[in-house]
């Protein structure tokens, strides 16, 4: 009597299918990839604008006069993420109105690349954080709690 021989491995139907599947999974996975990847680019954006905002505030109540763009004074530099700016601050005027003192021109990916996020301080002290949303495939979703995008 002669044994049967078994065959080994897979059948060209079996491979196609796991393709498939794979195939799928990437399709759904990279979209959520790329927001997820976004959002924490516009996050550690915030991150390093915002503790400019102690720094400000000590040069405010301690009457010191700030040019624009006084980065080191605020303890903040560009890096590459964002490209930080400040206004001036005149201890004489003051700020009479809600203004916008420090901004981040975000750098990444092509979702975020030119917002800007602008941090602005009003008459009563209160800080707000603001989102020029860029020209190209921004989501409501990236924008982080706290802030308002516009």
């Amino acid at each position: 009597m002669m044994k049967a021989q078994m065959q080994k491995g897979f059948t060209l139907i079996e491979l196609m299918i796991v393709v498939a599947i794979i195939g799928i999974l990437a399709a759904i996975a990279l979209p959520a990839y790329q927001d997820y990847t976004a959002k924490a680019q516009v996050s550690a954006g915030l991150a390093e604008v915002a503790p400019a905002k102690t720094a400000y505030e000590l040069a405010i109540n301690d009457g010191r006069a700030l040019a624009a763009n006084a980065l080191d004074e605020l303890g903040l530099k560009s890096s590459d993420r964002c490209t930080m700016t400040s206004a001036a601050y005149v201890p004489a005027t003051g700020i009479a109105a809600k203004t916008d003192l420090l901004t981040c021109e975000l750098k990444g990916g092509s979702n975020v690349t030119g917002a800007k996020i602008h941090m602005a301080r009003d008459e009563k002290g209160a800080w707000s954080c603001n989102i020029v949303k860029s020209t190209s495939g921004w989501k409501e979703s990236y924008t982080p709690s706290g802030c308002t995008a516009s």
